[in-house]
C-alpha cells in the first residue's frame, strides 16, 4: 500500500507541543537563573510535554526556590540525588539544552509557547474525559456531568489567563483620572439603587464584580425588594435579570405591573380592577415593555445554570445586575456532600463568577428559625441558613426584618460592607402596589422614642 493512500485522520496525532520552546526556556535558565523571574508565574512542570523536560524544569525551580545556583553541574547533581539523572537524560541533555538558547531577551516568549501548548493538551484530556463520561456514564446524570465538565473547562480557562503582579506606582495615574472623572460628574461611581442611605452606604451603589446577600425570613419581602432594585436601574437603562426559582416569570411580570403602574397587586390576581387602575395598568404594561429586564424561572439551579445563564445575559444583553432568588433552593451535583458544603461551593462559586464577569449579584437568603427564638428579635450574620460561606463570600449584606406591630416598616441592617460604613435605616414597603422607599422618619430618632422592632411573618 502506498502510505500516500493512508487516510489522515487515521493516522496517530501529536498532542500539542513545542519542542523548540521548551528546549529554549530550560537553557535559558540553565544559563542565567535571573530569568526564572520572567517565567516562574506562568509554567509549572507539568507544562512541559517531554518527561526528560519536566524533571529538569522541577529540578531548576527547586534549586533557585532554595536560594542555591541552577547550572548544568547542580542541576545534574539534583537530579542524581533524587535518582532520576538516567530519566532526565543526563550530563549529556544538559549540556544539550544550556546550548540551545535562541534569545535569551525572548524567554517570556518562549514560556507563553509552551503553557499554550498544554492548555491545549488539557483541553484535548478534558474533552476525552467528557466523552468518556458521556459513554459510560456510572450511574450519573446528565446534569451531573454537565456540571463536572463545565468546572473542568472554567479551571482551564482560568489557568489560560494568569495575572502579574503590577507595581503600585503603575496605578497613580489611573488613580488620579479615575478620581477626577468622579469629581467631574464624567463617571459614577455605582449604579444608584435610589435609596439614598443604601446608596451611600454603597459608596454611590451597586457596583460591578461584588455580591450582596438580602436576608429575611420568610415573607418579609426580601422577593420584592429585590425586584424593586431591577426595576429603578432597569428604569435609568441598566440591564438587569431575575433567576427566580420560587416565582414563575408571570407572577414576576405582575409584581413589576403594579409597581410601575401603581395597580393593586391583589386585584391585579383577580381581573377585578377598579376606577381608573385600567389607565394605570396600561401605563405600567407599557413602562414594562421598554425595560432592559430579564425574568427567568427554572426552578433548581446548579451552579452551571447559573453560569451558563449569567454569561449569556451578560454577553447578549449587557446585564449589569442579577438576582438569584435563592441560595437555600439551589441544586447541587454533588449529593455526596453536606447541605453546608454544597451552599458553601455555590456562594464561592457565585462571588467568582461576578468577579469574572465584571456583573454584581445579589444573591437572597433565608435566615434561620433562630432569630424568632431571640429576645430582641434582631437578625445578625449568624442567622444566616445552613452555611458560614455566605457571610465570608458577600461583599455587602442586608438583614430585612419588621418592624413591631407594622406592615410597611421594614428595618434593613446593614452589618458587614467591605467598602462603606455599617449601620441601620428604615424602608417602607407598600405590599399593595409593591413598592419600597426609604422612610422618612430618622432610624435613630425613632429608637430614642422607645419604637422597638421584631420579625413580622404574616402573609401579606
Amino acid at each position: 500500500m502506498n502510505p500516500h493512500d493512508l487516510d489522515p485522520a487515521a493516522l496517530p496525532r501529536v498532542p500539542p507541543h513545542s519542542a523548540e520552546s521548551e528546549a529554549a526556556v530550560l537553557g535559558g535558565l540553565l544559563l542565567d537563573n535571573a530569568m526564572f523571574e520572567h517565567v516562574g508565574d506562568l509554567l509549572a512542570a507539568e507544562d512541559f510535554y517531554r518527561h526528560e523536560n519536566r524533571l529538569v524544569f522541577a529540578a531548576i525551580a527547586g534549586l533557585i526556590g532554595a536560594g542555591k545556583p541552577a547550572d548544568v553541574v547542580t542541576v545534574f547533581d539534583g537530579l542524581q540525588g533524587a535518582g532520576k539523572a538516567g530519566e532526565a537524560g543526563g550530563m549529556q541533555y544538559l549540556n544539550a539544552l544550556a546550548q540551545y538558547v535562541p534569545s535569551a531577551g525572548n524567554m517570556r516568549r518562549y514560556a507563553e509557547i509552551v503553557r499554550e501548548r498544554a492548555l491545549l493538551r488539557a483541553m484535548i484530556g478534558a474533552a476525552d474525559e467528557m466523552a468518556a463520561s458521556a459513554f459510560s456514564p456510572c450511574g450519573a446524570d446528565a446534569g451531573a456531568l454537565l456540571d463536572r465538565a463545565l468546572g473542568r473547562l472554567q479551571s482551564l480557562q482560568l489557568r489560560g489567563a494568569p495575572s502579574r503582579p503590577v507595581a503600585v506606582e503603575s496605578l497613580a495615574v489611573s488613580f488620579i483620572d479615575r478620581v477626577q472623572a468622579l469629581a467631574d460628574g464624567q463617571a459614577q461611581p455605582g449604579i444608584p439603587t435610589r435609596i439614598p442611605t443604601l446608596d451611600r452606604m454603597l459608596g454611590g451603589g451597586v457596583k460591578p464584580g461584588k455580591q450582596i446577600i438580602v436576608a429575611a425570613r420568610p415573607s418579609v419581602g426580601k422577593s420584592s425588594f429585590a425586584e424593586q432594585l431591577c426595576l429603578t436601574l432597569a428604569s435609568d437603562g441598566h440591564a438587569c435579570a431575575i433567576l427566580s426559582q420560587e416565582m414563575g416569570r408571570d407572577e414576576l411580570a405582575d409584581r413589576a405591573v403594579a409597581n410601575l403602574g401603581r395597580v393593586s397587586l391583589e386585584r391585579l390576581g383577580t381581573g377585578k380592577l377598579a376606577g381608573d387602575e385600567w389607565e394605570r395598568l396600561s401605563e405600567g404594561v407599557q413602562a414594562l415593555r421598554g425595560l432592559p429586564l430579564y425574568l427567568d424561572d427554572q426552578p433548581g439551579l446548579m451552579l452551571s445554570d447559573i453560569r451558563a445563564k449569567a454569561r449569556l445575559l451578560v454577553r447578549q444583553h449587557g446585564v449589569k445586575l442579577i438576582v438569584l432568588d435563592y441560595l437555600q433552593l439551589c441544586a447541587s451535583s454533588k449529593d455526596d456532600q453536606s447541605r453546608h458544603h454544597q451552599i458553601e461551593e455555590l456562594s464561592r462559586g457565585v462571588k467568582n463568577l461576578a468577579k469574572e464577569l465584571c456583573v454584581t449579584f445579589v444573591s437572597l437568603s433565608q435566615l434561620g428559625r433562630e432569630v424568632e427564638k431571640r429576645a430582641s428579635g434582631r437578625p445578625v450574620l449568624s442567622d444566616l441558613k445552613e452555611s458560614g460561606s455566605i457571610e465570608e463570600d458577600a461583599d455587602v449584606v442586608l438583614l430585612l426584618s419588621r418592624h413591631e406591630g407594622s406592615r410597611q416598616q421594614i428595618v434593613c441592617d446593614v452589618p458587614k460592607n467591605r467598602q462603606g460604613r455599617t449601620g441601620e435605616f428604615w424602608l417602607l414597603f407598600d405590599g399593595e402596589f409593591q413598592r419600597w422607599a426609604e422612610s422618612a422618619e430618622p432610624f435613630e430618632a425613632a429608637k430614642k422614642h422607645g419604637r422597638g422592632w421584631r420579625p413580622y411573618t404574616e402573609e401579606f
